[in-house]
């Protein structure tokens, strides 16, 4: 396995750069923010010892509140992306900041502040000279603490679609790549430990005295200055990319291959730039409300997806519905399906080899008599889709007997390992051929069909109409059995996606 990573950090040196420089820059804002306003916060509360209590109750409070609740919580608000990212980031930096500055602060011997005062120092001249000086290598403690915990939990911020490291970790469970996921996690634990090491320094350089020292301490405090200044404009200029395409994929194989497809194709036929964010967590349920706030131009998206998630219509959506909902989508958000790929990724109902042989399972209805006795399990969105769990629990009049929520990229390895006995599966799921278990026949129909196309911004559409020409030539050039097979290029044989789509489009004759 070491073995593995160091070849993929050797190869792809570039990939992991970028990642990493993204996760200093999120970890970095959120850092200084919570630096700024956590010791602000923590200078009031000791001065004001009334509202110390309520202040950090408060903020322990948020602190409780598990990472993936408090960025579906702010989604809503301040949408998908990095400023989600870094604003939760803040929030949880928040409690060690404030706690480490009141607590340092607090615990300055009263003989001394006594003395000061009797000297007569003025408030103002005892908290600068005197407290915080003293306080300092706790609050220094308290902020190497907090720099460490950021780094690691900025990982996290790609299940949004922020950037960072955690990109390649998500990237790797989702495409059964246990090396990327691995050296994902190498990377981030080693940015903490690296971060943690030179604070360290300038931990012990803040506590020499002389006049050698505070040259030293000048050198350093500019250093590290320059340093965020750097990183943070490196940050800036990713933002003022001019005439950019953002591309949105959701966490699945087939999503990423299309992604780099689009891609590299609006990057060659146009004079436009593309920018993709692959893998957003929650799927529809976060990329729709980043569309509609012009945060994203365009992504792959599946008919029936659309017809029920999206439009909330209730019943079976065929494609005799496709005009319908395509009037829907420009009516009501300014949307329109462009380049239909040709492949329909519905749903199945498949359960473990061993389980369909003892129950002579073949059919879904057949589970009415042993659901109860079997563990089911799927991606989180599935049990919340009109047309998920529920859906199929009445439609076939079974319930599993327990439930198991699950990235979508463990699937497989769960239902392998015997820890579930049923799972939901797409049609043109790469893992699905090599894998030991049983496709039931959808004896009652009861799967609407997902057609994969674009949705894209109409505003966009208008501004750039040589992107319907790039749509144009991806429409019909993949069957269901073509894009399990590429699926299965990345899933089993370890391609990256990028890779997969420039072979596809080559052997299609679509590259230059």
């Amino acid at each position: 396995m070491m073995q593995n990573i160091w070849i993929m950090l050797a190869e792809r040196r570039g990939f992991f750069a970028k990642l990493l420089l993204e996760h200093l820059e999120i970890s970095l804002v959120a850092i200084l923010t919570a630096i700024l306003l956590g010791g602000i916060a923590g200078i009031l509360i000791s001065e004001y010892d009334r509202a110390a209590k309520p202040t950090l109750g408060v903020i322990g409070f948020l602190y409780t509140i598990p990472s993936i609740s408090m960025l579906g919580f702010l989604i809503p608000f301040s949408g998908v992306g990095n400023v989600t990212a870094v604003i939760a980031l803040t929030i949880y930096a928040l409690l060690p900041m404030v706690r480490a500055t009141h607590t340092g602060i607090t615990n300055v011997d009263a003989g001394i502040l006594e003395a000061s005062r009797g000297m007569g120092s003025t408030r103002f001249q005892m908290l600068y000279k005197i407290k915080l000086p003293l306080a300092m290598p706790v609050i220094m403690s308290g902020i190497r603490n907090m720099v460490t915990m950021t780094i690691a939990l900025a990982g996290i911020a790609s299940f949004i679609g922020a950037g960072g490291l955690g990109v390649a970790i998500y990237r790797g469970i989702t495409t059964n790549n246990a090396a990327m996921t691995m050296a994902g996690s190498l990377l981030i634990a080693i940015l903490a430990l690296a971060v943690d090491f030179i604070l360290g320094i300038v931990e012990k350089s803040m506590q020499r005295t002389g006049a050698k020292a505070k040259k030293k301490n000048g050198a350093v405090k500019m250093t590290a200055g320059l340093l965020c200044i750097v990183l943070i404009a490196a940050g800036l200029a990713d933002y003022n990319k001019k005439e950019t395409i953002q591309i949105a994929t959701k966490p699945m194989t087939e999503q990423y291959i299309l992604g780099e497809m689009l891609h590299i194709l609006i990057e060659q036929d146009t004079d436009l730039e593309a920018e993709v964010t692959q893998g957003v967590g929650g799927g529809t349920s976060n990329i729709q409300p980043a569309m509609e706030k012009g945060e994203f131009d365009i992504y792959p998206e599946y008919t029936g997806t659309g017809w029920n998630m999206v439009l909330k219509e209730e019943g079976l959506y065929t494609e005799d519905m496709f005009d319908e909902m395509e009037k829907e989508y420009k009516e009501k958000y300014e949307m329109q399906w462009e380049g239909m790929y040709g492949f329909n990724n519905t749903y199945g109902l498949a359960v473990r080899k061993e389980v369909a042989d003892e129950y002579d399972l073949k059919t879904c209805s057949d589970l009415q008599e042993v659901a109860e006795q079997l563990t089911f399990g799927a991606e989180y969105d599935f049990f919340e889709r009109e047309d998920g769990y529920d859906a199929l629990c009445e439609a076939y009049g079974f319930r599993f007997g327990n439930t198991m929520d699950m990235d979508i990229g463990l699937k497989y390895q769960a239902v392998n390992q015997g820890r579930i006995d049923a799972m939901i599966i797409f049609t043109t799921d790469g893992q699905l051929s090599t894998s030991d278990v049983t496709v039931l026949k959808d004896d009652r129909k009861f799967y609407p069909s997902y057609l994969c196309g674009n949705v894209v911004r109409s505003e966009v559409v208008k501004d750039h109409p040589e992107l319907l020409e790039v749509l144009e030539k991806v429409t019909g050039i993949l069957t269901d059995a073509r894009m399990s097979e590429l699926n299965n290029k990345v899933e089993a044989q370890g391609m990256e996606p990028k890779e997969v789509a420039e072979q596809f489009l080559e052997d299609a004759g679509l590259l230059r």
